[in-house]
């Protein structure tokens, strides 16, 4: 289907939205509530989500409770957002996002990622810290596209921001619990409230879960040996008010998980096809090597966020500090050399793990506080990151590499409000970035260290105009960059380290937003284009089975996204969102290794393919997302029943093209039926997560056979939870 095509039916998709909300009072029960607000803090400010002139969307209450119910890791928020994509390769720890098609599928610990995570306003940097536990958390917000004036570099596709409940001088409790399929079970809840009365509050969350491991070796000839996983998560936080002009934020958290990395599955593929075989068994594996694939990870980190009120301008601060270790084996050919599933050529079993993984973050900023049409922020920013990389590839001794990161940076941003109607919105921020990167040991001889650095300026542009009071169009053109990075995995392996020049982004962007049918229908969508010039791609596997940084000359995307939320009758809400990515990887002399058994679609020539027109590795072409709730009173409740769904369009899993290596049309569904109480105190229900146990190819390894691994088996259970 051509890419015109495509945006014609994202026109076709909008318009039946519309269509539905105006069709819908022929067949209302009853007279439906207006949909509640949406607080977001997309401009490091508290305002509507229908008055940010950028494209962002918010994930809360039911829905997020929704996914996470079979005890899943963040990955379980994958295409539940139209633009959003994640995926991983490391089991429950270091996952990869895409937005809007553009991410990084390196898989080292020290990778980089145009993708930031934030966490309680704190940069989880590393791929390990992007992989905390979700668990008490009141909100999720994804920002779609150049967010670097005031969240700085490595924004390039956008931002993943996440927002714990808060303590406050209101007693607030919650807790869930869940029970299901293979001894899944999760336990989460919080409490907070007045400490002291008027001046201090407190909140303590916590999180377990647990799988029991359901994966027979039928090498080892030993039942239940893989697959599981305990995590356990605490966070506490303390909210001092001595006046009412100061504020002080305590957070610590920490975290362990010890459980099962990636399961990679030999030949479950069959050349010229990229549908799963019949060597795929979700329950079995046939391993040789990798010890079962353990997977231990342990960390904690402290923040402190201060506000003052000076009088008509608010002074913030927020130091944090975060630390971590642990380690990921694995069987990596999926199977045992010579014997099978199908053709291996050899076996190969390797461990990678981070240690001492230190980061510090300042950041100041001081912003306007009054009713004036000018409101404006400034401030700077410091980041210093520290750990150590040791990769064991199996048939030598382990190389470990130190890496270190310093980064500083200044920003502003101002908005002025023109007239009524309109206001624009304009920021600047200067960068310095510098990486390196020293061999502690490897058997290979001690090469050189290796430093980059580079120093930039972003900016991004805005103009919001409201046509009435519930429809409002903007237009935003940003500029942002992802600073350089080393790469050095392949001196384990007796190569030499690579480099990635920084990579910039330009992005047009144009939407609208509206609140329609006296508030029952929220329908958001934008369209963007944007171009990178030096993308920084990560040429993973081929025949070599190397790890290397590459810059493209350039790269470019366009596409559209829809978020809706529609109150058909006062007990009927759905909720709907698509997106439509096109991307390109512009660079007629670029050439990447290719896979040994796989069919490759690209020019072929002395080195491997050509990968010029591709579309960026795990890129999806379209994400559809459904959701539905209606309920029937009851008494003081009511029965409630409630679905979600996702599809995923064309998917391509390398740098190259392969008749094997892709994903097309992956879905999942999940369906919960229970009661609750009218007040929201508790609830009771059964759930089932991938209810129709779909297999979707979720990645590959390519260098040794046609392995891939797969999405989370169904899970049924039953889930308690309660508040007040």
């Amino acid at each position: 289907m051509t890419a015109r095509h495509h945006l014609r039916r994202s026109g076709a998709i909008a318009a039946l939205v519309v269509a539905a909300g105006l069709a819908a009072p022929a067949f209302a029960q009853e007279a439906p509530t207006a949909l509640s607000d949406v607080i977001v803090t997309a401009q490091k400010r508290s305002e509507n989500i229908q008055d940010v002139p950028v494209s962002v969307a918010a994930v809360s209450g039911e829905k997020l409770a929704a996914v996470f119910a079979a005890g899943e890791d963040v990955l379980a928020l994958s295409s539940r957002v139209p633009g959003l994509y994640i995926e991983s390769s490391n089991g429950r720890a270091a996952p990869r996002f895409y937005i809007r098609g553009l991410g990084n599928a390196d898989f080292d610990l020290a990778a980089s990622q145009p993708v930031s995570v934030i966490m309680d306003d704190v940069v989880m940097e590393n791929v390990v810290l992007k992989s905390t536990p979700i668990f008490d958390v009141d909100q999720v917000e994804v920002l779609r596209g150049p967010q670097g004036t005031l969240f700085g570099r490595n924004t390039t596709a956008g931002i993943v921001k996440f927002d714990s409940v808060k303590p406050s001088q209101t007693f607030k409790a919650n807790g869930a619990v869940t029970y299901g399929s293979y001894g899944s079970w999760t336990a989460e809840g919080g409490v907070g409230g007045p400490l002291v009365e008027g001046k201090l509050a407190g909140r303590i969350s916590v999180l377990g879960q647990h799988r029991d491991d359901y994966i027979d070796n039928t090498f080892t000839h030993i039942d239940n040996v893989l697959g599981g996983y305990d995590e356990y998560a605490i966070r506490g936080q303390l909210l001092w008010t001595p006046t009412e002009n100061l504020s002080v934020l305590l957070n610590a958290h920490n975290r362990s998980l010890d459980g099962t990395a990636a399961i990679f599955r030999a030949n479950i593929l069959t050349k010229g096809s990229n549908k799963l075989n019949g060597n795929f068994d979700r329950d079995k594996v046939f391993y040789n090597g990798g010890d079962n694939n353990p997977q231990k990870y342990d960390g904690n980190g402290e923040s402190l966020k201060i506000d003052y009120d000076l009088g008509g301008l608010t002074l913030t601060s927020i130091s944090a500090y975060e630390t971590t270790n642990g380690r990921s084996r694995g069987d990596i050919d999926g199977g045992v050399a010579g014997v099978g599933p199908g053709f291996i050529p050899f076996d190969s079993a390797s461990q990678d793990s981070i240690d001492d993984l230190d980061q510090y973050t300042q950041e100041i900023r001081l912003a306007s506080d009054n009713d004036g049409p000018m409101t404006w922020q400034v401030g700077g920013y410091y980041f210093k990151s520290k750990f150590l990389v040791t990769s064991d590839p199996g048939f030598v001794p382990p190389s470990t590499l130190e890496h270190k990161n310093t980064s500083w940076a200044v920003f502003g941003q101002g908005t002025y409000q023109v007239s009524d109607a309109l206001k624009v919105t304009g920021g600047l921020r200067y960068t310095s970035d510098d990486k390196d990167m020293a061999v502690i040991f490897t058997p290979f001889g001690k090469p050189a260290p290796v430093s980059v650095s580079d120093e930039k300026v972003s900016w991004d542009l805005s103009a919001f105009y409201a046509l009435q009071d519930d429809v409002s169009l903007y237009a935003r053109v940003a500029r942002g960059f992802r600073g350089p990075s080393i790469q050095g995995r392949d001196i384990a392996f007796g190569s030499g380290s690579s480099v990635a020049q920084s990579e910039t982004i330009q992005s047009y962007e144009a939407g609208f937003k509206s609140e329609l049918m006296d508030r029952r229908l929220r329908f958001n969508g934008a369209v963007f284009n944007y171009t990178i010039n030096d993308p920084q791609f990560s040429a993973v596997g081929g025949g070599s089975n190397s790890n290397r940084l590459i810059n493209a000359n350039k790269g470019k995307a366009y596409g559209v996204e829809f978020d809706g939320e529609f109150a058909v009758t006062e007990n009927l809400l759905v909720t709907a969102g698509y997106s439509y990515n096109h991307t390109k990887i512009v660079d007629k002399n670029l050439i990447v290794a290719t896979c040994a058994p796989c069919s490759v679609t690209d020019p072929l020539v002395t080195g491997g393919a050509k990968v010029d027109g591709n579309p960026f590795p795990n890129a999806p072409e379209y994400v559809l997302n459904f959701t539905a709730r209606y309920s029937y009173p009851i008494g003081d409740g009511e029965l409630f029943a409630y679905t979600d769904w996702f599809k995923q369009g064309y998917t391509n899993l390398f740098l190259y093209e392969s008749k094997e290596f892709n994903s097309k049309g992956a879905f999942e569904g999940g369906l919960k039926l229970g009661y609750a109480k009218a007040d929201g105190s508790y609830e009771i229900a059964a759930f089932a997560r991938n209810i129709t146990n779909e297999a979707n190819l979720r990645g590959g390894i390519d260098f040794n056979n046609l392995t891939g691994f797969v999405n989370e088996p169904r899970i049924v259970g039953i889930s308690i939870s309660a508040k007040r």
